[in-house]
């Protein structure tokens, strides 16, 4: 059987998958596509060789990534997700009866049509007529925007090529001028376990742009880690509260997933003081 030598830049170990079936390969303008079948995870979309989801586990990332800051906030109405052309991101804001409008920024067209292709159930967010699709950089798209924005969530892949723009002071700031004076944001962020460092300078540089920082976590056994962490950020509300009742229907985010993924606040201040060490 074929096999997948994943090629993840930032992880000490590499990841090997068994694949039953190439069911796509091609390049675009910005990276190389494939969608391959695994007997255990089903499908896997992969991007320049790292694994970006599969069928049997993405609920948990995509549920996180998008609910713990659309409960956080009183009522987002106006939401922004930036990356995720896979659409799963999307999906969970779109099951948020209180949206109204939802900018979807892509920057590589061609995901978006692959998954709409191999992961339909993925991708059925962009048929909300809510949604507008806008294939673009996402730090060009938040500049154009200024007090418009209730909620920003960025789904970018690693920390390294086109997506280093959406890790920047400047991207921060963008983002803090386009959100509205009780506005939120929050952006993967890495694995505690593997890229201590890399958490903490994100937190930092976020704290440069928002006067409320924080940080959150999930398990992902399928990104290198697996402690995967969330960066959220907000212009003056706290993160941690629930402002709006779950009432939506989810695989593994519920209210007291909520209140749990924050990291406990001695061990979140030891870890921006450094003190952590491993």
């Amino acid at each position: 059987m074929i096999k997948l030598f994943e090629q993840d830049p930032y992880a000490p170990i590499q990841y090997v998958y068994e694949v039953s079936n190439l069911l796509y390969k091609g390049k675009s303008e910005f990276q190389e596509i494939m969608v391959l079948e695994n007997p255990f995870f089903g499908r896997m979309l992969v991007l320049d060789n790292v694994v970006q989801l599969t069928e049997k586990d993405e609920f948990f990332y995509h549920e996180m990534l998008a609910h713990v800051v659309m409960h956080s906030h009183p009522d987002p109405k106006t939401v922004v997700v930036i990356g995720g052309g896979d659409g799963g991101t999307l999906r969970e804001v779109m099951r948020h009866k209180a949206v109204e409008k939802a900018y979807f920024i892509e920057i590589d067209k061609e995901v978006i049509e692959v998954s709409k292709r191999f992961f339909p159930e993925l991708a059925s967010g962009m048929d909300d007529p809510r949604v507008e699709i806008k294939p673009m950089d996402g730090a060009d798209f938040v500049k154009s925007k200024k007090n418009e924005i209730d909620v920003v969530i960025v789904d970018s892949t690693d920390i390294v090529g086109f997506a280093k723009s959406l890790f920047t002071n400047e991207f921060f700031d963008s983002i803090s001028n386009c959100l509205r004076d009780d506005g939120m944001f929050v952006t993967l962020s890495e694995s505690l376990h593997f890229h201590k460092d890399i958490v903490i300078e994100v937190q930092e540089t976020m704290a440069r742009s928002f006067p409320v920082v924080d940080l959150y976590t999930a398990p992902l056994a399928t990104y290198a880690g697996n402690w995967w962490t969330f960066s959220a950020a907000s212009k003056k509300l706290g993160i941690r509260e629930m402002r709006r009742k779950f009432g939506i229907e989810t695989r593994y985010y519920t209210e007291e997933i909520h209140h749990n993924a924050f990291l406990p606040r001695g061990f979140y201040e030891k870890l921006l003081q450094r003190k952590l060490q491993w």
